[in-house]
């Protein structure tokens, strides 16, 4: 899969290359560069790479191929507007190499985790009675003053001694939400926590309200 980087080729890093010794003064205005052959033995490229790296800073109106008389330096200033330029670019370029990976390595701390969820409710399935952490999962419905909070913002942990672990919203599984996620109507989310979990995340989510059993499941994910 394509990674989306562009990387910078060898006639532009030679051109740049020449523009910072034009900058360090290594070359004045007017002075000539060597030719194409002493440059291109110089930078151990074929000719052709030394021409388009020339064509590129004459382009820029740095430098100024005269015939006869060779290649002639005609502008410091334009080297700096020059190397500014590609530098921008290469940053930009870096940038998107850089939100690729992450997205990468995101994608697969998503399996991962989902991994995890699926081993912690199959190992909850086959022990419950011996295993001290149950999944459980609790529906968001309508008029529940829990809707619009963060889970942060609620302290549901504080609250229960459980951990929210994935929720369920619109037929998607959003795994490890956060403290930043929000409470929606409908919402179906996944915790994991202690046996007095339940009656605790029962209280904090439904109150004295009544009606509301049928609304909570354990272990539903294999049922």
């Amino acid at each position: 899969m394509s990674s989306g980087y562009v990387k910078e080729p060898v006639y532009q890093k030679i051109a740049i290359d020449i523009a910072n010794r034009i900058i360090s003064g290594d070359f004045s205005i007017g002075d000539k560069l060597h030719g194409r052959s002493s440059l291109s033995s110089h930078y151990n490229v074929s000719p052709e790479t030394i021409r388009r790296a020339i064509i590129l800073l004459n382009d820029m109106d740095i430098v100024q191929s005269i015939k006869g008389s060779g290649i002639i330096i005609k502008s410091v200033d334009n080297c700096l507007k020059f190397i500014n330029k590609f530098k921008n670019i290469s940053s930009i370029n870096s940038m998107k190499k850089e939100i690729l990976d992450l997205q990468n390595q995101r994608h697969i701390l998503d399996k991962r985790i989902e991994g995890k969820i699926n081993e912690v409710i199959d190992y909850s399935n086959r022990f419950i009675k011996s295993n001290p952490f149950i999944p459980l999962e609790f529906e968001i419905y309508k008029g529940l003053p829990i809707i619009g909070k963060t889970v942060s913002e609620s302290r549901f942990w504080q609250s229960t001694n459980a951990t929210i672990i994935g929720i369920r919203r619109n037929g998607e599984l959003i795994l490890s939400p956060g403290p930043y996620a929000v409470f929606e109507e409908n919402d179906v989310f996944i915790a994991i926590g202690l046996e007095e979990s339940y009656s605790k995340i029962k209280r904090f989510i439904y109150g004295d309200r009544v009606g509301v059993s049928d609304k909570i499941q354990v272990n539903p994910i294999n049922q």
